[in-house]
């Protein structure tokens, strides 16, 4: 079974896998950040034939959803020869929860100048397993494969994989299968028991300077807690061939009791 099951043009219906970690009768908006990422790269292959690549994934989560069909629509804002801009939104019951901001740049061949300060984590094999749903809840969490090396609450390198795909039936491009993995980041190395202390995050941006490769998703994540209710997760994305960007998530941190 896969996080989603297209019912139509433009909706999807989430399974049991989507099940949320705050919340398991809300969706976890991970698998939903993958359907948005696919649905723009199906929207510009319909409309261009020239190879544009994603290099920018802007999310803001404008509220929880639940476990049901949604309708997904894609604009252009900006549209350019080289560069492009677009806008895609996940809507349940007449209501915008998750809206993408993304930019499609055209590709180069850059490998003489191609360089990078940002350092390589261990690979998948050097990471034993932990399992996430010590810590979470939901179908989202029982669906991930993670390995983790935590050196300190809110800091810890790691690798996610899932074998449910993320449509039914539907060739997803590994840019988007990863997409739907980014936003676990959040509850790989807590810096407090989310028993005590809520902290979802608001959005979700990932820059990308090439696109992922394979089923392993690398996070190498530090997790910061403000003295004012603001947190921030910051982690340097890899594949099994390096790093591939970087990726923030604004926190709105609550203490609870």
């Amino acid at each position: 079974m896969a996080y989603f099951r297209r019912t139509g043009p433009a909706t999807f219906l989430a399974t049991q896998h989507v099940g949320g970690a705050w919340d398991p009768r809300a969706q976890h908006v991970a698998p939903a950040l993958g359907l948005l990422a696919h649905a723009v790269e199906v929207d510009r292959d319909r409309r261009r034939d020239d190879g544009l690549v994603l290099g920018r994934l802007a999310y803001d989560i404008l509220g929880t959803v639940a476990v049901a069909e949604v309708e997904v629509a894609v604009d252009v804002v900006r549209a350019g020869r080289t560069i492009e801009l677009v806008e895609a939104t996940l809507t349940h019951g007449g209501r915008v929860v998750v809206r993408l901001r993304a930019w499609s740049l055209q590709p180069g061949d850059t490998r003489d100048v191609a360089a990078t300060s940002l350092a390589t984590i261990a690979p998948p094999d050097a990471h034993p397993a932990w399992d996430a749903s010590t810590v979470w809840p939901g179908g989202f969490i029982g669906s991930v494969e993670v390995r983790r090396l935590e050196t300190a609450p809110g800091r810890a390198t790691s690798w996610v994989r899932s074998d449910v795909p993320l449509l039914a039936d539907e060739p997803v491009s590994d840019l988007a299968s990863a997409a739907r993995l980014l936003d676990i980041a959040n509850g790989l190395t807590v810096r407090a028991d989310p028993a005590r202390v809520a902290f979802p995050n608001v959005d979700l941006t990932a820059h990308l300077t090439r696109s992922p490769r394979g089923e392993w998703v690398g996070l190498d994540t530090s997790v910061t807690f403000g003295p004012g209710g603001l947190g921030v997760t910051s982690s340097v994305l890899h594949d099994v061939h390096g790093p591939v960007g970087t990726l923030a998530q604004l926190l709105t941190v609550r203490p609870t009791g």
